[in-house]
């Protein structure tokens, strides 16, 4: 398969695209990294990148960004950030990258454990994770030449405990070969709608 990787140098990204790498032919792209640049929050960004590319088996989409503030702090231009870019952002790569994948191909979504398991400083981060995972549930009822759309959504990986710990009292740090077979499942599975939770 032809996997196009967007955040695939990122600290789940450089996993998942390791592991394809080992069967597939995997393309990676990134704001600054990567084969291929792209900027999420810009959808000309995106069709640029396709037209370049072409077509693809499967979409795997680990990037995006939320501000993180206490909700007293956060301004709208700051609920903005998260809404471009990691919502609007993967909405559009959906919206766009439909007309770019082979029949029978994938997109794979990602989120994380905020949409249901929200800490301190994550009113903005944690909504839009929830949007994500309601527009999967409802797009999966509307892709056509067979092509699936699913969303891994992870809880706190062990490489990332150290720096976010404070944020996460009490949760137990995700291993990362359970986080990247969530993506496998994604794009090597059946499934279609699904939100793939790695929280344990």
């Amino acid at each position: 398969m032809k996997i196009l990787v967007i955040g695939g140098y990122g600290t789940i990204g450089k996993f998942v695209s390791e592991h394809f790498r080992k069967v597939h032919d995997v393309i990676i792209a990134g704001r600054s990294q990567g084969s291929i640049n792209v900027d999420l929050a810009e959808s000309e960004s995106i069709l640029s990148m396709f037209e370049k590319l072409g077509k693809v088996d499967a979409i795997v989409c680990i990037a995006g960004e939320a501000k993180w503030a206490n909700f007293e702090e956060l301004s709208e231009e700051d609920y903005y950030i998260g809404i471009k870019s990691k919502l609007m952002g993967q909405v559009n790569l959906t919206r766009i990258g439909q007309h770019y994948l082979n029949d029978n191909g994938s997109i794979t979504l990602t989120t994380g454990i905020l949409a249901d398991d929200p800490v301190m400083k994550t009113a903005s981060a944690a909504m839009v994770n929830g949007g994500i995972h309601s527009f999967v549930k409802a797009v999966a009822l509307e892709l056509k030449t067979g092509i699936r759309i699913n969303v891994v959504s992870a809880g706190l990986v062990e490489e990332a405990y150290d720096k976010y710990k404070a944020y996460f009292p009490g949760h137990v740090p995700v291993s990362m070969r359970k986080v990247v077979h969530g993506y496998i499942r994604s794009v090597e599975g059946k499934g279609n709608g699904e939100i793939i939770r790695v929280y344990s």
